[in-house]
């Protein structure tokens, strides 16, 4: 299952083997319908449907057919924060997202009107 922070490799097809991404493996970030936000896509699209993978050796994703990725984990371990939230969701191995609070160094003060 593609979902936000799975694993997946890149199929080796002539399309995947022309960019040099045969075969890495990499993190998924995100979704987008390409014919609204007219992302560059290695494959065809059939579905309008684009998944963004990230490599980890540069800040940019790449876009893909969702039929060019198979699917290796979910990620277990990974972690979620947001600055000023005093809680993490971490990965499970099954795919689910547990809630963790913890000391955000970050967490501001609350506003004075703030109760909560």
């Amino acid at each position: 299952m593609l979902a936000f922070g799975a694993v997946v490799r890149v199929r080796a097809t002539p399309e995947t083997k022309r960019a040099g991404i045969a075969g890495r493996t990499g993190m998924v970030t995100g979704f987008t319908t390409p014919s609204v936000t007219r992302v560059a896509v290695i494959g065809s699209v059939k579905d309008d449907h684009a998944v963004a993978v990230y490599f980890g050796d540069n800040a940019d994703v790449s876009w893909f057919a969702s039929d060019l990725l198979e699917f290796v984990s979910h990620g277990a371990g990974q972690e979620v924060t947001v600055d000023g939230v005093n809680k993490k969701m971490i990965r499970n191995a099954d795919g689910t997202w547990r809630e963790e609070y913890f000391d955000n160094p970050r967490k501001g003060p609350k506003p004075w009107w703030r109760f909560w």
